[in-house]
């Protein structure tokens, strides 16, 4: 790991949040250490930091990021463009682990700081570069994303409910101003302005999107803050079991519901308290660490039905399918049909959850083959 002092300042904070990816995490930096954005940034004599986010991990997570770290510094073609380290979280948390990077580990001086998980890998070259090329070209927005490509996109032969599960993806993707949780940036003031509370649930990307497309709840909506970078895009493992997929959507709900209940609140607070967000919830969190869980709680139980959690959960699927153009309404029916199953079985699910006083549900999805897509040489 680098602890030497390098000359050129830090622009872009990149922070890579891992729990038990000791199988992933390899995979995910050898794929980050061959992005183009180390040698544009040493051509600008500027460079990011990496920062490997372990918070709890029980497995070598830590160990294999270090070893790669200390490889790449050795080897690594443009090393004068990065400096890379682990830190090594012991409390498990994700929302705690995000706060402490961008208010507590990032480099003061970044004017933009990424946030990805430990199990993607990129699918273009230029993708790091873009994300942050794009905030600078255009000072009204404020956080870029990039495509989000399952794995299952680049199989020859596809399954009918692979080819389910990727029109379901499609129509996600019709969504304005969409953050992707797996990897976005964001200029620094804007997320050095925000803080997770402890018991928001998965979710996390919902309220960026909701804080700022709004400008802090001070404007409407605006979704054209955030946008897609051009030539970004990274490939995940899609859920295929059963299993998975319905407690990938369990989390969804149970997110989504802490979500809701969390702008709903905000909403009501003075201009001052939401023009500085992060002071006023950390405030919140230290004054009272269960504030949020007893309101979440507070809410399910004035709604007594689990279709009650959190508005649109009836007719959220049909919406983004009559998005779609042309013939791909009728094509794309069945996947909206299916999924509108699983996310009634979830919210029940999610419901019951809820009012046993569960705020936070990670599963680790059982991992298959990960990632041997090759990246574009784009």
């Amino acid at each position: 790991m680098s602890n030497q002092v390098k000359k050129n300042p830090i622009v872009l904070s990149i922070g890579m949040m891992a729990w038990n990816e000791e199988e992933s995490i390899g995979t995910t930096l050898e794929s980050l250490f061959r992005q183009s954005a180390f040698e544009k940034l040493c051509a600008r004599h500027e460079q990011c930091e990496i920062l490997v986010l372990a918070n709890g991990c029980t497995d070598r997570t830590v160990a294999v990021a270090r070893e790669l770290f200390d490889r790449m510094e050795r080897e690594h073609p443009w090393a004068e463009g990065f400096t890379a380290r682990v830190i090594d979280i012991p409390e498990p948390g994700r929302n705690n682990a995000w706060n402490r990077f961008v208010h507590e580990f990032s480099a003061v001086e970044a004017r933009f700081i990424a946030l990805m998980d430990a199990d993607i890998v990129f699918h273009h070259r230029d993708t790091i570069y873009s994300l942050i090329a794009t905030l600078e070209r255009r000072p009204h927005v404020c956080a870029t994303s990039g495509r989000q490509c399952k794995d299952l996109m680049f199989k020859e032969r596809k399954t009918f409910w692979e080819r389910m599960s990727l029109a379901t993806s499609e129509m996600t993707g019709t969504i304005q101003g969409q953050i992707s949780g797996q990897l976005y940036c964001m200029r620094a003031k804007v997320a050095r302005n925000l803080l997770l509370p402890r018991d928001l649930g998965a979710n996390d990307d919902g309220f960026f999107k909701a804080a700022i497309c709004t400008d802090f709840f001070s404007r409407p909506l605006d979704p054209s803050r955030i946008i897609m970078a051009p030539d970004a895009a990274h490939i995940y493992e899609a859920y295929i079991s059963p299993r998975d997929i319905l407690n990938n959507q369990k989390r969804q709900m149970i997110g989504q519901t802490s979500v809701h209940v969390l702008l709903q609140y905000l909403k009501t607070l003075s201009f001052d308290d939401r023009a500085n967000l992060a002071e006023t919830l950390r405030r919140h969190e230290s004054q009272d660490p269960d504030w949020l869980k007893r309101m979440i709680s507070d809410h399910v139980r004035a709604r007594p039905f689990f279709w009650q959690l959190f508005p649109g959960i009836l007719t959220f699927r049909f919406k983004r399918l009559l998005r779609m153009s042309g013939f791909r309404k009728v094509t794309h029916a069945p996947a909206a049909m299916a999924g509108f199953i699983v996310t009634m079985v979830a919210c029940a699910r999610a419901h019951r959850a809820l009012r046993a006083g569960t705020t936070q549900f990670w599963p680790k999805p059982t991992r298959q083959t990960i990632l041997s897509v090759p990246q574009s040489a784009k």
